[in-house]
């Protein structure tokens, strides 16, 4: 395995601090995929998308094994920096030797995945990558996802968004919305693919994950110039459907076989990864006063968590830990009454799994929430 220096996970909490009323300073949980040069390109990949063991890659090697890794790992002299090349093949690629009107390229998160890489109701998460189609790029006129938000759990055959390119007159570039688990889906905003060949393109996409009352925004802007290529925002849209757990990016190319040959050989390159979860759950609507803080120290957390917070009138206080499915894991300071004030408590986390957990405080008049992560 090669040194993780620049490719490690970068994972970072801010710890939430609430200034008034129905306002929280958000949370922060970045992680980046960055390439480093050839060689362990899987092993990379893996190592930051799923550092607990697993495969996130998804690939033809099932039926092209002759041609070595359909990842490789080159240096791009326009980003100054080591960029992940996708490589897809007419003859003979298919979907991992399971669907053969397809073929797929694509890395992702899944259910293995750590939890701070998975969006689950409540979260907004920002997603950001940077890449490059080559000229003259040809698309299927079925599909040529190079993106796609997809669900887990449920009613998730089909994507929620994807970002797709497609055969025309002139060929398109596409963001595509399927609200349903079916074959149609709404075309949210389309431009000319001409503006994405031979450019280096940044995209920043935002989620507000809700099934009833979401949030989407995505920009994509060349990185040469700084103009803005595709843009779209709609912030009353449902972002994960009703029976999902959570939602997950990919990143490739997956496309259809069924004209094969409007096809070629094609070599995409994507760098510089990027999920950041901002904020992690909603408080009640209830009135608290500007002195009220609730926070914890650290945070990651190893063995040891300090719950600070201040009052503004005596009160009866609660703190609960719940996972994320909303399964309530330990009870702590039930029903100790405190006076008005700052105070300190601390909560043994020792044996707490690894992961991600909601730490609920609950007074008298209001209740608060922060996620919390426990390593050992």
């Amino acid at each position: 395995m090669k040194e993780m220096l620049t490719s490690k996970i970068i994972l970072q909490k801010l710890i939430p601090i609430f200034i008034f009323a129905y306002f929280v300073l958000p949370a922060s949980s970045q992680t980046m995929l960055e390439a480093d040069g050839p060689g362990n390109t899987y092993e990379l990949i893996n190592s930051v998308l799923a550092p607990n063991g697993g495969d996130v890659v998804e690939n033809p090697e099932c039926v092209h094994p002759e041609f070595g890794r359909h990842i490789t790992e080159v240096w791009d002299a326009t980003l100054n920096q080591y960029a992940f090349a996708f490589h897809i093949h007419v003859t003979p690629d298919n979907d991992r030797c399971t669907n053969f009107d397809r073929q797929r390229m694509e890395i992702k998160t899944y259910d293995a995945s750590p939890d701070n890489l998975k969006g689950v109701p409540g979260e907004t998460v920002v997603y950001k990558w940077k890449f490059k189609i080559p000229t003259g790029f040809q698309p299927s006129s079925s599909f040529t996802h190079l993106h796609q938000i997809k669900a887990v759990g449920g009613d998730d055959d089909d994507p929620i968004f994807t970002l797709t390119a497609r055969k025309g007159t002139p060929n398109k570039m596409e963001l595509n919305y399927y609200q349903n688990s079916s074959l149609n889906s709404s075309k949210l905003a389309t431009v000319n693919l001409s503006l994405f060949e031979n450019t280096w393109v940044e995209v920043t996409e935002r989620i507000k994950i809700d099934k009833v009352n979401g949030a989407y925004s995505i920009n994509i802007k060349n990185i040469s110039t700084g103009a803005t290529i595709l843009s779209y925002s709609n912030n009353n849209l449902l972002t994960i459907r009703v029976d999902n757990d959570f939602i997950r990016p990919k990143w490739g190319i997956y496309r259809s076989l069924i004209n094969s040959q409007d096809l070629r050989d094609e070599s995409l390159r994507f760098a510089s990864f990027s999920i950041d979860e901002e904020n992690f759950t909603n408080i009640n609507n209830t009135t608290e006063a500007d002195s009220d803080i609730f926070s914890i120290t650290p945070n990651p957390v190893k063995n040891l968590a300090t719950i600070n917070l201040e009052v503004a009138e005596r009160t009866n206080i609660k703190l609960e830990l719940s996972n994320l499915d909303g399964q309530l894991i330990e009870n702590h300071l039930n029903n100790t009454i405190i006076n008005e004030g700052r105070h300190q408590y601390n909560i043994d986390t020792s044996k707490l799994e690894n992961g991600i957990y909601i730490a609920r405080l609950i007074t008298n008049q209001y209740s608060r929430s922060i996620k919390m992560l426990v390593y050992k």
